[in-house]
């Protein structure tokens, strides 16, 4: 895809914000469905409402699903490793608050940076960046003191399993970017990832003995139908028209919102307690993000 320098105009802008608001409220609407579906099992729905959504709107548009252009096997593996951050995001919010959840995952661009400097021919670290990714590193030890400090493991535990999370969203973002999946249509890619998975975590669920559905309440049902109709449909076809119509590198910058809006909505919604370790975490990670992704 031919890459779009035009710079971000208010409606670019406010979409842009909607979106992260959006996926700060992600954590919290997993935390909210784990209480009648469980983990592996509710990702496993939501990637299969997902794929149908996709294949619809592929459809509408009449964009080709089958192609031979060579990237079956490429993206069978960012399905596999699709499958396996989402096993971790959803069981790691069973042991630990999406107020903290929020701010681990959120280091997946981090990880983006070092890997891209690793495989991404022409990729480099400036001293802004390097700057950014301490920072966001400082705030990772501040957020792991406090959950080794706590009376049990369980919370250091979901956040450990969060920031593998984390490694393995920035992994799929360097095999994409590096691999031909950067050559095809966005929507055919996270096809490849949500179709994939809707066959893995299902029968993943399964293997780990998980309790699968034992409530339906109103809540947990607008929860799951919150993640598979407006994040892993609306939001990501959103982002895919903010990609082709602005500056990814000036959209990017807008990412490190994400973090502020999670944590702010897992205290309002969730009462989750805000520690000034949380605080500072937040706030030396989201300058790291802003910082990262500046050019």
């Amino acid at each position: 895809m031919k890459p779009n320098n035009t710079a971000l105009d208010m409606k670019g802008i406010l979409v842009l914000i909607l979106i992260c608001a959006s996926w700060g409220l992600n954590q919290v609407a997993i935390k909210v469905a784990i209480d009648g579906i469980s983990p592996i099992l509710q990702a496993g729905l939501r990637s299969i409402g997902s794929t149908l959504l996709v294949l619809i709107w592929m459809n509408f548009r009449r964009m080709p699903v089958f192609s031979k252009d060579r990237t079956l096997w490429w993206g069978v593996l960012v399905g596999i490793l699709f499958s396996a951050e989402f096993i971790l995001i959803y069981w790691g919010l069973e042991f630990t608050h999406a107020s903290r959840a929020v701010i681990f995952i959120n280091t997946a661009p981090f990880v983006v940076a070092l890997g891209a400097r690793l495989f991404i021919p022409g990729e480099t670290l400036g001293r802004t960046q390097v700057a950014g990714l301490c920072l966001a590193f400082i705030g990772i030890l501040l957020a792991f003191h406090e959950s080794l400090n706590l009376p049990t493991r369980q919370m250091l535990m979901g956040d450990a399993m969060l920031t593998a999370a984390a490694v393995l969203w920035g992994a799929t973002t360097i095999v994409i970017k590096a691999g031909p999946l950067a050559y095809i249509a966005p929507s055919k890619t996270l096809l490849y990832q949500l179709a994939v998975s809707a066959l893995v975590l299902p029968v993943a669920a399964l293997a780990f003995g998980e309790s699968g559905i034992t409530a339906v309440t109103p809540l947990i049902a607008g929860s799951l139908f919150y993640q598979v109709f407006w994040i892993a449909f609306v939001t990501y076809i959103a982002w895919f028209w903010l990609i082709n119509n602005y500056s990814v590198s000036r959209m990017a910058s807008f990412t490190f919102l994400t973090p502020f809006f999670g944590v702010i909505a897992g205290a309002l919604l969730l009462h989750e307690t805000i520690t000034l370790f949380l605080l500072g975490a937040l706030v030396l990670v989201g300058a790291g993000i802003y910082l990262v992704n500046r050019r």
